[in-house]
């Protein structure tokens, strides 16, 4: 039942190797720590759906459809592949979850790479705030770009990782992390590619960010979190991060746990709604992750993970038109629904949503550099112990 799984991983969704080493072991400091079209098709109904107060309402698996018994070996091999938590959110109801690790519910760690779709979010909610629009150059808000190549680059061009900024792995992964001002060494880059030509999964473009938002808005973008978004769907237990100078840490930083991650899932599942109050307006949350949102790389939107057929790029080199994807023709997840959607992060931190099943499910694990565990293994919640769609 598990051959195929193991094939389809992609091992470019996260990265791995040596040069990641050094990535967790700095990350591991807290204090260093659209408009568009798609559709996020066979969303449910807001008309009677159950959200969670201080904590999920508990269901029965079994009741919500699934074959306990898969469940439970899905679940060993998870704990095998070291993961801290794995929870399973249907219909609202929390029906299966196990820790291991010495964790608890309330434990929280980092999720790296999965705070990119929060990142993303906040653009969504400061567009619909009328403070920005995806469509400006980012140089209206990062005044350094004006006058030279990266002037024309959007803020859209920023959250889809096709600005063409300059990248590498040892800047992106030894030289932002080790920057105390990640703000400043990210912005002071150059740039490889004109906007558009290039896909690249640039953390430093992605931290720029940080200065968008804050000249957008005008607030902190750590204060304007934890005001607009983490709040109102109770992250109570998750900590957004600074660096050392005190800025947001966009490409990674967020500490959480496995339940406020389905938080934010059942967010977007949703449509933006939480009971009754529109966070994230819906048309983000389509143009995020209904479609791609550039042509280089069919499993990307606005900083979030997709399941479209198309060229396949990963997180260890480049993609251009003329090349460079892990598959020129394929899926991130083989196998998978084409709606589902994935913010993940290194080591295999991942939050899945299925809009087609109505399901949430979200796995957080240790960190290592060695890529065990991730999209492909989380997909067959669905595809293997759903029984009941």
């Amino acid at each position: 039942m598990h051959v195929m799984r193991n094939l389809v991983r992609r091992s470019g969704v996260a990265i791995t190797g040596a040069v990641l080493l050094v990535a967790a072991a700095c990350s591991s400091d807290s204090s260093d720590s659209a408009d568009g079209s798609g559709g996020a098709a066979g969303a449910p109904d807001d008309t009677d759906t159950p959200y969670p107060d201080a904590d999920w309402a508990r269901g029965d698996a079994a009741e919500a459809g699934f074959d306990p018994a898969v469940l439970d070996e899905l679940a060993a091999e998870a704990e095998a592949a070291g993961s801290n938590c794995l929870i399973v959110i249907r219909h609202g109801e929390l029906v299966a979850e196990w820790y291991w690790n010495g964790t608890e519910p309330t434990t929280n760690q980092e999720v790296f790479s999965a705070t990119k779709s929060y990142s993303s979010t906040l653009v969504g909610i400061a567009q619909a705030d009328g403070d920005l629009d995806v469509t400006d150059p980012a140089s209206q808000y990062i005044p350094e770009w004006v006058g030279t190549p990266s002037e024309d680059i959007t803020v859209e061009n920023l959250v889809s990782n096709n600005s063409g900024r300059q990248w590498s792995l040892p800047i992106d992964y030894s030289q932002l992390i080790q920057a105390p001002d990640r703000t400043g060494f990210a912005v002071g880059l150059g740039q490889d590619a004109p906007p558009g030509e290039s896909w690249a999964y640039n953390n430093s473009a992605i931290q720029t960010l940080d200065a968008v938002l804050e000249a957008a808005t005008g607030e902190d973008p750590l204060a304007f979190a934890r005001e607009r978004l983490l709040d109102p769907i109770g992250m109570d237990d998750s900590e957004w991060t600074p660096d050392n100078a005190g800025n947001a840490n966009m490409f990674f930083g967020l500490h959480s746990t496995c339940e406020d991650m389905a938080r934010f899932g059942y967010l977007f599942l949703h449509g933006g709604n939480w009971d009754g109050e529109q966070i994230v307006p819906e048309e983000w949350v389509d143009a995020a992750t209904g479609e791609p949102s550039q042509e280089l790389n069919a499993a990307y939107g606005y900083l979030w993970w997709l399941n479209h057929r198309g060229p396949i790029g990963g997180a260890l080199q480049a993609t251009t038109a003329e090349g460079g994807a892990e598959d020129p023709d394929g899926y991130l997840v083989e196998g998978a629904p084409e709606d589902m959607f994935w913010a993940l992060g290194l080591g295999g931190q991942v939050i899945q949503v299925d809009p087609g099943s109505d399901t949430i499910v979200v796995r957080l694990g240790p960190g290592a550099t060695e890529e065990r565990y991730g999209a492909a293994e989380t997909s067959t919640v669905v595809t293997e112990a759903l029984v009941e769609p």
